[in-house]
């Protein structure tokens, strides 16, 4: 929490209250997630059990994201992962970066507002079921947890963006690390004594028999990593044991040698406040052989964190769908990750370099960098892409020694630019920059270098679906009528909603059809798929529907001629379709189904409920199918809802309790204004968030001398 007074005071009380919960709970890492101000993603504001550098392939997670904390808000509900086997089948993403054993939860943190998420995380020897009890003491702390949040949030203090989360200690607080203290806590743990890190891997204790099998003194040793200060130690795997330890809090063990012939068991037996470990040498050389030893020139291999960062990253990529995608998740994930402040992304379009994407940067500078061709001195981005070596500049010095032009574009002090290439062919460029000098260690340099080849990937793939996309939006717009026509007697109101996720092209259609002074007609169907096809066919079919209805043609034989049309053009799509004939002087309203859900029919005295219309079978099935016809009293003052199932499918919901609960919004909606009647309807059937299938819903109100 941020305020102008004093932070740490704000953040005093919901620090107590997060880490009493993880300590009531019994949980061994407890993280607290809070919204972003554009709601649009959660952030790490507090861990405990647990230290910063573990969270940071998860610090920030978009709230579309298949992730239990980021389903747990969406959703407004408790998520509990059991096991690692039901966190692989359930959350594949998540389990890539959690590949240990555990049992979590994640709970939303909602008030008069939604605040994030708290998460908890158990070792696997816990019951793989969580009792009812259980989730009330969970739901009660988030409870409280939102409390002080909203109290914090009426003086003044809102969460912090961009600082790195707040590490809180369980209990009294973090044990202190003096060697009496550490010596003491090892042997509480372990039965005779080796050596004791804390939950950040460094040692806190070390005996003497320990510092002889290790061959380093204590002195040189303590407060150190072991990875780092034992060469022999610094490989992924053995630094990937420690993390499997802090975890899951489940014993670890691991067999290691020291040059040039030494083979060593390490024990790991982990608890809150640290690892015991026990060392004694191994009775046999397990296989396979140890790779031969590294020159003392060889780069440093990749840190087994940054390793499980990286394989977090490729998965998002390879999630992500448009071009803006790609620029959001670089931004949000691999920005904070390398503690970047700035980013610029560029394509390579016809010898130049087109800013597609940026953060951090002034749009005067950015107007000034768009454009530039290859071989410009201004900035290193074209040669780098040119060439496909990626360039790295730790302050300005080292910058203008090569570009003196280029220090002078922007205030950055370092900058790491990262070709994206695919099979030789350039793709683009992707600039990381920092407000200070940042050295770029050679394993820093290694991870960004593969992370460029994942981007380009992405980035290629995200601009061939913009392409497509683009074609089918133009078409689908060119299908769907620019405007409805006036009706005497009819109020109307229409929308269309895109879908959220994947190719958010659909085959939703409506129009309403001026017959003569006396009559009209409204449509409203479904062609099956979210394509360029459906949207192709979509244009059939409304073009089929308009043209038999024109001729005077009944409802069940407009549908019927549309049938026929679409099972003679082959295609293998299906189409949902609703139509409805309005005769004003009659007064009378005559439908006719295809496989669409019931319109909504809401009388003048509030009344409202589902038309009982018989369907036919979908379009483009039977060339031979009926289509039963269904006559209501056309009343002054009737409305009637036409809607696609996009409006009303929620998975896990009956339709039939979906269409009951919009009939029941809708007979309590002010119909003075129509427009606000549909946006009241999409708001209450939650179809302004995440949608997986495309809407349309069209109101009809009958005025007589209107």
């Amino acid at each position: 929490m941020t305020s102008a007074g004093d932070p740490a005071a704000g953040s005093g009380e919901l620090d107590a209250e997060f880490a009493e919960t993880v300590r009531r709970t019994g949980a061994s890492v407890g993280a607290l997630y809070l919204l972003a101000s554009d709601e649009q993603s959660l952030r790490l504001d507090a861990l405990c059990g647990a230290p910063a550098e573990f969270a940071a392939p998860w610090s920030t997670v978009p709230m579309a994201a298949p992730a239990p904390v980021a389903v747990a808000v969406r959703e407004d509900r408790l998520v509990w992962v059991g096991s690692q086997e039901e966190m692989a089948r359930s959350y594949p993403r998540t389990a890539m970066v959690l590949p240990y054993p555990l049992a979590l939860v994640a709970a939303p943190v909602t008030g008069a507002r939604r605040w994030g998420v708290l998460l908890l995380m158990w070792p696997a020897a816990r019951p793989p079921h969580m009792t009812a009890r259980e989730r009330g003491h969970i739901a009660s702390s988030c409870g409280r947890l939102a409390r002080l949040l909203e109290e914090a949030a009426e003086h003044g203090w809102a969460p912090a963006a961009g600082d790195g989360p707040r590490v809180v200690p369980t209990g009294s607080g973090r044990r202190s690390v003096s060697l009496a203290t550490a010596a003491a806590d090892f042997v509480e743990r372990l039965p005779g004594g080796s050596c004791a890190v804390d939950l950040e891997g460094r040692f806190t204790y070390l005996s003497s028999g320990a510092c002889d099998l290790l061959g380093g003194e204590a002195d040189r040793l303590l407060g150190t990593l072991p990875w780092q200060s034992l060469r022999w130690l610094d490989e992924p795997t053995y630094e990937d044991r420690y993390r499997a330890a802090v975890i899951s809090r489940e014993p670890v063990s691991f067999t290691a040698c020291r040059p040039p012939d030494r083979w060593l068991e390490f024990h790991l037996y982990p608890d809150a406040s640290g690892i015991s470990v026990r060392i004694v040498p191994s009775g046999a050389r397990p296989p396979p052989a140890p790779a031969s030893r590294r020159s003392t020139h060889a780069v440093a291999p990749a840190r087994a964190g940054q390793l499980y960062q990286l394989t977090h990253l490729a998965a998002a990529l390879t999630e992500v769908v448009g071009v803006q995608d790609v620029i959001a998740l670089v931004a949000d994930q691999i920005m904070p990750a390398f503690g970047a402040q700035g980013l610029v992304l560029s394509t390579a379009e016809a010898g130049r370099l087109r800013i597609t994407g940026y953060r951090g940067y002034s749009p005067h500078t950015i107007e000034r960098l768009d454009g530039l061709a290859l071989d410009t001195d201004v900035t290193p981005a074209g040669r780098a892409l040119s060439s496909g070596i990626p360039a790295f500049f730790a302050d300005p010095e080292e910058m203008c020694r090569v570009y003196p032009e280029a220090s002078q574009a922007s205030d950055k002090q370092a900058w790491a630019f990262l070709p994206l290439i695919i099979s030789g062919r350039p793709v683009g460029c992707c600039v990381l920059s920092y407000d200070d000098p940042h050295t770029f260690p050679a394993e820093e340099r290694a991870v960004l270098t593969s992370l460029a080849g994942l981007i380009a990937q992405a980035l290629d793939r995200a601009r061939l679906y913009d392409t497509k996309h683009e074609l089918a939006h133009d078409l689908q717009q060119a299908l769907l009528p620019r405007t409805l026509p006036q009706v005497t007697g009819l109020r109307v109101a229409v929308r269309y909603l895109p879908a959220t996720r994947g190719m958010d092209i659909g085959g939703d259609f409506y129009d309403l059809i001026r017959l003569d002074d006396t009559a009209a007609a409204a449509v409203i169907g479904d062609v099956q798929g979210h394509n360029a096809a459906a949207a192709a066919l979509m244009g059939q079919v409304r073009t089929g529907v308009h043209a038999h209805a024109t001729l005077g043609t009944a409802p069940d034989q407009v549908l019927c001629g549309t049938n026929r049309l679409l099972t003679d053009l082959g295609h293998d799509l299906f189409t949902s379709c609703l139509y409805a004939h309005l005769d004003f002087a009659r007064r009378r309203v005559t439908l006719a189904s295809a496989g669409h859900p019931p319109p909504l029919l809401r009388l003048p005295d509030g009344d409202t409920r589902p038309v009982d219309v018989p369907p036919g079978p979908l379009l483009g099935i039977d060339p031979d199918a009926v289509f039963p016809l269904t006559e209501i009293p056309l009343t002054p003052g009737l409305m009637l809802a036409f809607y696609t199932d996009g409006l009303v499918e929620t998975p896990g919901v009956d339709l039939d309790d979906s269409i009951a609960h919009l009939a029941q919004h809708l007979a309590h909606a002010d119909d003075r204004d129509l427009d606000l009647v549909v946006d009241d309807l999409l708001k209450k059937a939650s179809a302004t968030g995440q949608r997986r299938d495309d809407i349309a819903l069209l109101l009809l109100h009958h005025e007589p001398g209107r």
